[in-house]
């Protein structure tokens, strides 16, 4: 298995950090086009409520960005700037071409990676896409999820597998690196069902993968049903052995960006182990 942080050092050198940006977008699921109650287990900031603040120009957001991780970096740091909350290819396309220009002018910047989801990349993103992935590396997280349609449907995510499956080949055509986030624990899913995912996920031509833990956040519909008991969530143990299962199914040559998350401690309702990363990220190691 092959870790984003040990691609990043191969890479460049030196470790890169992440910088949560937020544009101006919205998300179909959001704004009426499929639905307006955004995906059952999104939060209100669109799953970006750790990103800069978002009424700030990107180059504002970018300093904001560094100064949270400054204790972190030293003076030759290197940076992504990652567009995660909402649907970032979703908008007007020429102020989507300027936010991410905007993006990739600072020197330390060394990539954009753009949160989306596969029904939303228009024939002409596609085309500015493969111009701007000339200037600097450009990355497309998609936001999968599940494979399975009554999971897919319960989540409301508002496409068919078919539609990631075009969109992944379109984004390869172009040369764009291509991430896909999957959840793990949906309601009703097996372990086998999440392997399935997982390995149907690596097979699709992708260059990444996220696996995250469903949480449940206050505020969302998720959370409703979990009150009412619909929503069994996983212990920590019960979830390192679930990535006992998984890590063997992905290959080499896809990069793991991530095995664990952690939602905003304000509004996290379970499970509340994945509070303490330190803790969480000491177990994944020795699983590794």
């Amino acid at each position: 298995m092959v870790t984003l942080n040990e691609y990043l050092k191969k890479e460049y050198g030196c470790k890169v950090y992440k910088l949560s940006l937020q544009a101006d977008v919205t998300c179909p699921v959001r704004d009426g086009s499929i639905d307006t109650r955004g995906c059952i287990f999104c939060s209100e900031g669109g799953s970006g409520d750790f990103a800069a603040c978002r009424g700030k120009s990107i180059l504002d957001q970018i300093e904001e960005a560094k100064a949270r991780v400054s204790a972190k970096t030293g003076q030759d740091a290197k940076y992504i700037a990652y567009f995660q909350s909402f649907t970032n290819t979703y908008g007007d396309i020429k102020y989507l071409e300027n936010v991410y220009r905007q993006a990739m002018e600072p020197d330390d910047i060394v990539a954009v990676s753009i949160g989306t989801r596969p029904d939303s990349i228009s024939d002409e993103m596609y085309e500015l896409l493969a111009e701007l992935n000339k200037i600097k590396p450009i990355w497309i997280e998609l936001g999968l999820q599940t494979i399975h349609p009554k999971s897919a449907e319960y989540i409301r995510r508002g496409y068919e597998l078919k539609v990631y499956d075009e969109c992944v080949k379109r984004l390869r055509e172009i040369g764009i690196e291509t991430i896909v986030h999957v959840i793990l624990g949906l309601p009703g899913e097996s372990t086998e069902d999440m392997k399935e995912t997982v390995k149907y996920v690596c097979a699709s031509g992708i260059q990444g993968i996220k696996l995250q833990l469903l949480h449940v956040l206050k505020g969302t519909d998720l959370y409703e049903d979990y009150k009412l008991g619909k929503v069994p969530v996983m212990t920590m143990e019960e979830y390192m052995d679930l990535l006992k299962e998984l890590i063997p199914l992905i290959p080499d040559d896809v990069i793991v960006h991530r095995l664990t998350g952690d939602g905003p401690k304000k509004i996290l309702v379970a499970p509340l182990w994945t509070g303490d990363k330190k803790c969480v990220l000491n177990e994944i190691k020795k699983i590794m």
